[in-house]
């Protein structure tokens, strides 16, 4: 198949990578391990073997008329230990490779099929100004894009992350998550040649 640049050129592209069916379920099961693996988990509690104290039997267990009480780090006092108490935990997802690949090039084919992607020559960003950016997009007709250049561009960069709805990033950085927040998704045509040789 063929994608059209905004300069009216073709660029030749592999069916199996921008013509394959849309497997929701497979994208959204990676969208979901990929979010999972972002979390932090680190959030902790003590419960109450951790709690500093407590050691003593805080009165004899009959005859005082009180409740029983087997230690003053119990959840129910003051100063007690959490009931539940939330631990450091590992969240992330197991996907394999053939996985994340059959889920990358789901979602390249429906930005395609539903004219979502935009593929030019060359991003006109010469130098880290936020014009610039504003100037390309404008010239492109987005307000809300991805952006994929080639290789890691510093320009490109420091020019859009001023705007809160335009992301950038290099063919190493992309995700199906980060393709699937915008509205569009832009890139050269040197990096639709790198996806079509690492999705192939």
């Amino acid at each position: 198949m063929e994608l059209q640049t905004n300069a009216g050129a073709a660029v030749s592209v592999a069916d199996s990578v921008f013509g394959a069916p849309y497997n929701e379920t497979l994208v959204h099961q990676v969208v979901t391990a990929y979010l999972a693996g972002a979390r932090s988990g680190n959030s902790a509690q003590k419960n109450r073997a951790a709690v500093r104290g407590g050691g003593a039997k805080p009165w004899r267990q009959k005859g005082t008329g009180r409740a029983r009480a087997g230690t003053i780090r119990s959840p129910i006092w003051r100063a007690g230990g959490v009931t539940f108490a939330s631990q450091p935990r590992d969240h992330s997802q197991k996907v394999n490779r053939k996985m994340y690949r059959a889920a990358m090039r789901s979602v390249f084919s429906e930005l395609a099929r539903s004219g979502r992607l935009t593929v030019v020559d060359s991003i006109p960003v010469s130098a880290p100004k936020s014009r610039e950016m504003r100037d390309a997009m404008k010239g492109w007709g987005l307000d809300d894009a991805l952006i994929i250049d080639s290789e890691e561009n510093d320009n490109l960069h420091l020019a859009g992350r001023n705007f809160p709805n335009i992301t950038t990033t290099d063919v190493d950085g992309i995700n199906p998550w980060l393709m699937l927040r915008h509205k569009s998704v832009v890139m050269t045509a040197s990096a639709v040649k790198q996806i079509e040789e690492r999705l192939s």
